[in-house]
């Protein structure tokens, strides 16, 4: 894929800022909105807590597990509250 996604500043993950954008060839960790849960499949992807990829100890644990707040944001500016998420591993003998 050639585009750029920006990464959070407290989080270990890329932001996504629409659902059509999910890069299909990235295995990280991805923050998207919440109308994913629209498109979700539990087969392709992982939802993962925001509280597994703090950046450090010093991020609050937020017990929904979502990035939001003012602990959400990027180069400074928060962003819209954000499921985090992960492509499931496709094993070997099932890829064509």
């Amino acid at each position: 894929s050639d585009t750029v996604y920006q990464k959070y500043d407290n989080y270990d993950a890329i932001e996504v800022p629409f659902t059509n954008a999910i890069p299909s060839d990235y295995d990280g960790v991805m923050g998207v909105p919440i109308s994913f849960l629209d498109k979700y499949s539990s087969e392709q992807f992982e939802i993962i807590s925001s509280n597994d990829i703090r950046a450090n100890n010093n991020i609050p644990y937020k017990e929904h597990g979502l990035i939001k707040d003012k602990d959400g944001t990027i180069m400074g500016k928060p962003v819209y509250v954000r499921i985090i998420i992960k492509h499931k591993k496709t094993p070997k003998s099932e890829e064509a």
